[in-house]
């Protein structure tokens, strides 16, 4: 008989996404949305696909993702983002190891990143991946606001096929995003006790748009390729900004100056 598999998909707001995702991953034995209360009609569209829906208060992605997983029915999951789409040849790797048994506890999936509706070859972005094919009894998301990853209590492998990343329509889209990821790195590195914060804010933006753009050959991807470099080197500046913000306040609130 082998494994069953549990899809879960994160959604807030995602009607223009969550439509091919659930299309993608049609063939799972069960699909779970854990959603953060949209207000607009993700709810209506999933349960057209015949997921079940769950409602959850969003804290953060790692937050989320913990509550659900023990909601799961099967001991297998997938993660996929509601911008994410599952490729026929990973559907079919995926099933070959569910139907003999996988032999790891966990797996890392390769991502292939679009930006803007290109792909995106460079800027480091080629070595993406991310563990999302778990046994849910072997493993969970670290406790951190951003860039959480699984934490696996066993084997860990790695797929040889590809998840597609839609990652943003639009600059809006963007910098919304971008608004809430900052917030939360700097929640993380201020609860890290991160040192140096002046010297991170004003050296590491910089020093991430050269990695990106010419050691990483970010300049291969064109226009798509700069603009990706400096909003990462941005993103580092606000959050830097915004975690030398709240060391400040902190400070002040200790009676310091």
């Amino acid at each position: 008989m082998g494994e069953k598999l549990t899809v879960i998909i994160p959604t807030f707001n995602e009607e223009g996404n969550v439509r091919e995702c659930l299309e993608s991953v049609s063939w799972a034995h069960e699909i779970i949305v854990v959603d953060s209360f949209s207000s607009d009609s993700t709810v209506a569209i999933c349960r057209e696909h015949g997921a079940t829906v769950l409602k959850h208060e969003y804290r953060n992605s790692a937050a989320q993702k913990n509550w659900v997983l023990p909601r799961a029915s099967n001991a297998w999951v997938l993660i996929v983002d509601a911008d994410e789409r599952v490729t026929e040849p990973l559907r079919r790797e995926i099933l070959k190891l569910l139907e003999g048994g996988p032999e790891c506890d966990g797996y890392w999936v390769r991502r292939r990143n679009r930006f803007f509706g290109r792909d995106i070859r460079f800027c480091g972005w080629q070595r993406d991946k991310v563990l999302r094919f778990f046994n849910r009894h072997k493993g969970k998301y670290e406790e951190k606001h951003v860039h959480a990853e699984v934490c696996i209590e066993g084997r860990v492998g790695a797929l040889k096929n590809h998840l597609v990343h839609d990652s943003y329509e639009s600059f809006s889209a963007y910098l919304r995003k971008l608004d809430r990821y900052t917030d939360w790195g700097a929640r993380d590195a201020a609860e890290e006790g991160r040192p140096h914060v002046l010297a991170r804010l004003v050296f590491r933006p910089p020093a991430r748009f050269v990695r990106m753009y010419f050691l990483q050959l970010g300049f291969l991807d064109g226009l798509e390729g700069f603009i990706l470099c400096w909003l990462a080197a941005v993103s580092v500046f606000l959050k830097y900004a915004k975690l030398w913000r709240l060391v400040h306040s902190e400070g002040r609130r200790d009676g310091g100056l």
